[in-house]
């Protein structure tokens, strides 16, 4: 059988839009694995410069699709992004191409995937780890492996199911049986740990639950309008929990053990202009608990700012704080902003950079040892690991997401909580300022979850876990090994000369590629 390159890239672009639909808002999981096998089938047999074209137009396609709501920042940032990434599968393309030359190619084959996406999770400016098939999985018996293996192992996983359904494809007609059953067993391995359960035992957990209380604000606007009028958004929140002190003085509801208002429920720096300090200080005497509540401090203007989650005390007292460690590259800071200022006026939004805190955002609230990642960092392993290893037995996710509502980035955001429940096996506490609100077992089930472009509080009584997933044990070092023996493999198939061709046969390639 042969392929022509046209038919490739046509076959590359379809398997990228079924990546992309496997994602929310879609969420059709169980396309992952033939995305990846019409990648992998795309590229086999290909010289590894057409196979960097092929996994190209897959990146295209797959991150086209998957971030249409970036267009709410800027218009170009939306194809910008997309070309960008689709680079990095270009790269997992050519890798490929290489690898499945080898023995067992569908084993290195998946480890690819792992590279990729730890690479483009890395680069440039900090990475950018969204789409990755680990985040995919949630709702799917796939789920529980992510507390043994983590999200990169769980790439892993999705990704060797479709590969071997690639291998199957070419090679599983010299032995049907063989291939059946080879793809039962990988499919199974993926699913595994369904079996067995991931949280943490009864008798190793702090005993009593806490009540928490979520506060959902409500955001005037749309888009990059949603905060142009700052004191709004901060009224809704104050009024929210006045009204829940109301109902707790009636004695209709129980006073909670913490509050937690989203990222910039106060885009005004509360310790600058006093009438909004007052404000929080009011809401958290008169809740008569610890409030946690991000707010823009410092002077945005010119000196930069910080993201900050600041914990007010149940005397109105400001406390324990935790300053956003990973800024948004053209969202929070410009980076090269001497360089392309003068060519990109929409970077005038931005006049100011947010400067970075210098530790992870673990707080203690009495029993609570809470750990805090705001907004996008939920989708950084790194920055979640930390809070694991500093002793957080619950998740606390404040987050902004009003410009986005509409747009499939919050349901994804939301996802992503759900896969870092169960890798952490914590419960996950998400505060939005107009949605997605919610509160996370720590097996990825949504226990509450608030409507968008509503005000509401959520109050739950969620559990304190204090043990160690497989996955938290780990901590990084499993993605560092596929992705090395990504790196080894694809070396292999190099030094090993799977690459001579003669040139008859280069020019053979051209008109029709063996698959």
């Amino acid at each position: 059988m042969v392929i022509s390159l046209p038919a490739r890239l046509l076959l590359a672009a379809g398997s990228g839009l079924l990546a992309a639909l496997s994602f929310e808002p879609f969420a059709l999981a169980y396309l992952l694995p033939l995305a990846v096998a019409g990648l992998t089938l795309g590229v086999a047999g290909t010289a590894p410069r057409r196979a960097f074209l092929v996994g190209t137009v897959f990146g295209l396609a797959f991150m086209g699709l998957l971030l249409p709501w970036l267009q709410v920042i800027h218009p170009a940032a939306w194809p910008a992004l997309a070309a960008l990434e689709a680079l990095f599968y270009g790269l997992g393309g050519l890798a490929t191409a290489l690898v499945v030359r080898l023995p067992w190619w569908p084993v290195w084959a998946a480890t690819v995937w792992v590279a990729v996406e730890s690479l483009r999770g890395s680069i440039p400016f900090g990475g950018f780890p969204w789409g990755r098939l680990g985040f995919a999985v949630v709702d799917t018996p796939v789920l529980p492996s992510v507390g043994y293996v983590g999200v990169a192992g769980t790439t892993f996983l999705v990704a060797l199911v479709g590969t071997t359904l690639a291998w199957v494809v070419r090679r599983g007609w010299r032995s049907p049986a063989r291939a059946g059953a080879a793809l039962v067993a990988v499919a199974l391995a993926a699913c595994a740990a369904d079996a067995v359960p991931t949280g943490p035992g009864p008798t190793e957990d702090i005993a009593t639950p806490v009540l928490v209380a979520t506060v959902q604000g409500d955001v005037p606007g749309v888009g990059l309008d949603a905060f142009s009028e700052r004191r709004a958004v901060l009224d809704n929140h104050v009024r929210a929990t006045l009204e829940l002190a109301d109902r707790i003085d009636a004695g209709t509801a129980t006073r909670p053990d913490l509050v937690v208002w989203p990222e910039n429920s106060s885009d005004i720096d509360p310790f600058r202009d006093p009438t909004v300090g007052a404000d929080v200080a009011e809401a958290a005497r008169a809740v008569g608990a610890p409030l946690l509540m991000g707010a823009a401090v410092g002077d945005r203007a010119e000196d930069g700012w910080f993201n900050r989650a600041v914990l007010w005390g149940p005397d109105g007292e400001p406390g324990a704080s935790y300053d956003k460690l990973h800024p948004v590259p053209f969202g929070e800071y410009v980076p090269l902003r001497a360089l392309l200022a003068p060519y990109l006026s929409a970077l005038d939004q931005i006049p100011t950079d947010m400067i970075p805190g210098d530790r992870p955002g673990v707080i203690d609230v009495g029993r609570i040892r809470a750990g805090v990642v705001m907004c996008f960092e939920v989708a950084y392993d790194g920055l979640v690991r930390d809070l694991v290893d500093g002793g957080a037995n619950v998740v606390v996710v404040p987050t902004n997401n009003a410009t986005y509502t509409g747009t499939g980035q919050i349901e994804q955001q939301f996802a992503m909580s759900r896969v870092r429940a169960v890798e952490t096996g914590r419960t996950v506490v998400v505060a939005s300022t107009n949605g997605i609100s919610g509160v996370i077992d720590a097996d990825g089930s949504v226990l509450q979850r608030a409507p968008e472009r509503e005000t509401v509080v959520l109050e739950q009584t969620v559990s304190l876990h204090s043990t160690l997933t497989v996955a938290s044990r780990l901590g990084g070092a499993l993605e560092l090994v596929l992705a090395g023996v990504a790196l080894v493999s694809t070396a292999a198939a190099v030094l090993l000369g799977y690459r001579r061709r003669s040139p008859r046969n280069d020019v053979a390639e051209r008109k029709h590629e063996p698959v």
